[in-house]
């Protein structure tokens, strides 16, 4: 009967650890037990909620301004390197990542544009995404990228446009994609000078320019006393982005302005793309999801 008992006892145990993996899986958030991180960041980035931050977006497109929102959403998770996703049931080959979900929704006359990019920097260590992928949706068209990091970063693009779709190997240069996660976690280790960099998938979905890395200078700034800045500028296309963030931990975005050619034929012109940030909010948002969490979107929105 006592050895019954603890068979039962030890079976009952297992099926609440099960429970309690299975349960750090769903909210989003690993373990940090094998990472050496600093335990300010693992308090602010492990503490079982996302950070999410809403800006008010000025879109450049077709050689005119158009108003939109912008919305991050920075949380971290395991990630599979062998399926290339989300990893829910973890092991120790898993590395930690803080994943950067990016939106931007904006019309242009009759029709919207729905775009998200999805990255997935190592959080300990590593400056290239494991995986970067961008949807952009309009009433044309949708083009759907994904670029995947093996011996080389190898890219795939999916487009409704002629021309646009194909595969690709690409070398390992500085993701412009990568930037906004690495100021978050290790703004000091951001090179600066004359390298090459390979652009924004939103750029590169919306310009049509060719799929590779181009020369960039990047260069460190401060603002003022609270806010440093980050800016990539790129001759050969005549573009540039500059990204402004809070210098002190967590180091939050602020804003980007991105001067870049909109339009096309004599439409064209250089124009400045603006994100100014609304809000940030602390939220599991991945349990938010009943009628009665409406009043979070009100939150996330107040200026």
């Amino acid at each position: 009967m006592k050895l019954e008992k603890s068979r039962n006892h030890i079976i009952m145990l297992k099926i609440m650890l099960s429970i309690l993996i299975l349960g750090a899986c769903a909210n989003g958030n690993d373990s940090t037990s094998e990472l050496k991180i600093d335990p300010q960041q693992e308090k602010y980035w492990y503490s079982g909620e996302a950070e999410i931050t809403s800006f008010k977006l000025n879109q450049a497109r077709y050689g005119e301004m158009h108003e939109g929102t912008s919305v991050m959403i920075f949380v971290t998770e395991p990630f599979s390197k062998s399926a290339m996703t989300k990893a829910d049931y973890p092991t120790d080959k898993d590395p930690s990542v803080l994943k950067l979900n990016q939106t931007k929704n904006f019309y242009t006359g009759i029709y919207p544009y729905s775009m998200m990019t999805s990255t997935f920097v190592p959080f300990e260590k590593g400056d290239h995404s494991l995986k970067i992928s961008t949807s952009s949706q309009e009433w044309c068209g949708h083009v759907y990228m994904e670029m995947e990091n093996k011996n080389k970063f190898e890219l795939e693009t999916n487009s409704y446009f002629q021309g646009q779709s194909g595969k690709k190997s690409l070398d390992k240069n500085l993701l412009e994609d990568d930037v906004w996660s690495l100021i978050r976690l290790r703004p000091e280790s951001l090179p600066t000078g004359n390298t090459q960099v390979i652009p924004s998938f939103f750029y590169l979905a919306l310009s049509h320019e060719d799929k590779r890395a181009y020369q960039c200078t990047t260069t460190k700034g401060t603002i003022d006393k609270n806010t440093s800045s980050y800016t990539l500028d790129y001759p050969e296309i005549g573009r540039k982005l500059i990204i402004k963030y809070e210098t002190a931990f967590p180091h939050k975005i602020l804003g980007w302005e991105e001067t870049h050619f909109s339009g096309f034929g004599k439409n064209r012109q250089t124009l400045v793309t603006t994100g100014e940030r609304i809000n940030t909010i602390k939220s599991n948002y991945w349990s938010k999801h009943s009628n009665a969490d409406e009043g979070l979107r009100d939150e996330l929105f107040k200026k």
